[in-house]
């Protein structure tokens, strides 16, 4: 048994903290909005007031929050962020969807105080989250990845080891780009067979059976058709992330697809969509 803080029970964190604790660890769980724990105290999780209090007698820190600015505010806030809270030695782990800047920016901020840290961004959505079959991408040191690998599998079926801070970020960036962009494609050719007065059903169902399209493209494709937009990756964590990988390009004109797709996401949230699944884009009745 583990002591583990878990720091932030949106969708996503409340589902592997809650893997943590049916594996058997000890976890304590902060969350900004506190109604949020209730559920995990009946799996036996204790629940702190801050971030600092959650982490103090911890052997790791997870964080899962939804951007730089909130990861910022819960690993560093000078009273209440879990670094206030976690004796040198502990080993800080953020698994949020950050850009490469503030995961690097995090990790000088812990090696300041004697703290190891990894980046671990994960591939998948609810319910790979809640069977424990997560993609960890992870950035840092190899040793500190080997020391966090146990717990780690406790919430993923694969781990990545990446290489330095930053390079994870980057990798689920790409990795949500590139499903972005599959989506904002599908969403188009399913309005251009309906314009040409098709089912288009039939059409993308012999697409599928090539190898240009991807599973995830023909999943896309079906919510689409069932018009089912239940969120499990909501259109505006997707904005932000295209945000983020953007500013990792070149010049304003290096990423133009990238940039094309990012406005259908802006576009979207313009016309309220913001929480719905990332599918809705196929709903938008203009142009990107």
């Amino acid at each position: 048994m583990t002591d583990i803080a878990f720091l932030g029970l949106g969708a996503m964190g409340s589902r592997m903290a809650a893997r943590l604790l049916q594996a058997g660890h000890q976890v304590t769980v902060w969350n900004r909005s506190p109604a949020a724990a209730l559920p995990l105290t009946r799996l036996g999780a204790q629940v702190a007031a801050t971030p600092a209090e959650a982490a103090r007698h911890a052997r790791f820190v997870i964080a899962m929050v939804r951007d730089d600015v909130a990861a910022r505010d819960v690993w560093l806030h000078p009273q209440t962020g879990a670094l206030a809270g976690m004796a040198p030695g502990t080993v800080a782990i953020d698994s949020s969807t950050l850009s490469p800047q503030c995961a690097m920016a995090l990790a000088a901020k812990m090696a300041q105080s004697g703290m190891p840290f990894l980046e671990a961004p994960v591939s998948g959505s609810r319910p790979q989250a809640e069977a424990g079959q997560l993609i960890y991408f992870v950035g840092g040191d190899a040793t500190t990845v080997e020391l966090a690998r146990p717990v780690l599998a406790e919430m993923g079926q694969a781990l990545h080891a990446v290489g330095p801070v930053g390079v994870a970020a980057l990798t689920k960036l790409a990795t949500n780009a590139l499903l972005g962009v599959q989506v904002t494609a599908m969403a188009e050719l399913v309005n251009i067979l309906k314009h040409a007065g098709l089912a288009p059903a039939p059409v993308l169902e012999a697409v599928a059976a090539t190898v240009v399209c991807s599973p995830f493209a023909k999943r896309a494709a079906d919510n689409m058709l069932a018009e089912d937009f239940s969120p499990q990756f909501p259109v505006d964590l997707v904005e932000k992330d295209f945000a983020y990988v953007l500013a990792c390009a070149a010049s304003a004109d290096a990423a133009p697809t990238l940039a094309a797709a990012h406005g259908v996401f802006c576009a979207a949230i313009e016309q309220g969509y913001a929480d719905q699944h990332l599918t809705s884009v196929v709903k938008l009745s203009v142009k990107p």
